[in-house]
């Protein structure tokens, strides 16, 4: 009787077996991944570009509607990211962040001022105290990179275009001690980068 080898009885993961459980899963709402404590099951060759292309095995991936299938069960658990069902885990290289905010629409004026960003996989978000805005910038030329908090540890990237637009409802406020321009959203001041380097 020949051996079977128990490496063939691990299931390799794979893109669709993933999709498969993550539509199961989002039935009926959003894949609770938070709640979700499968084992680890290695790495899927998958990577999320720093312009919001997930890429599988090199290619593309031109259908959003499994672009979002995936989104819908990301987790980032430290500095890693990983595609999360019920019953597995797999890493997955991200650029730089998981989603792009591609738009967003102000309500009100000033700091009664609301901004909601929709992002590439159909999110919408309002930042405020529990969505922040942040700005991180390169240590060598300046240059902005914006953030918005999407979902537990998960933020998309303000594609440039949008911040720009965004920049028009920009003041200048207090912030620690110094004079810094930014957004009001949701009753919260975001700065965005000190007075100072504007003059």
């Amino acid at each position: 009787m020949a051996k079977t080898d128990p490496e063939q009885l691990i299931v390799k993961p794979s893109a669709e077996n993933l999709a498969a459980a993550a539509k199961a899963a989002g039935k009926k709402g959003p894949p609770p991944v938070h709640l979700w404590n499968p084992p680890f099951c290695g790495d899927l060759d998958m990577e999320i570009r720093r312009d919001g292309t997930w890429f599988y095995l090199g290619t593309p991936i031109g259908r959003h509607g499994l672009v979002k299938l995936f989104s819908s069960i990301i987790r980032k658990d430290g500095d890693d990211y990983f595609l999360v069902t019920p019953v597995e885990k797999v890493g997955i290289r991200v650029v730089d962040a998981p989603f792009v905010a591609v738009d967003a629409n102000a309500a009100g004026a000033g700091r009664d001022q609301a901004i909601t960003f929709l992002t590439n996989v159909e999110d919408e978000v309002t930042a405020g105290p529990d969505h922040p805005i942040r700005v991180a910038r390169d240590p060598e030329t300046g240059e902005p990179s914006p953030y918005i908090l999407v979902r537990a540890n998960l933020e998309a990237l303000i594609d440039r275009k949008t911040f720009y637009r965004l920049i028009e409802l920009g003041a200048h406020e207090e912030h620690e001690g110094q004079s810094w321009f930014g957004l009001w959203s949701g009753g919260t001041f975001f700065p965005a980068i000190p007075s100072a380097e504007l003059a």
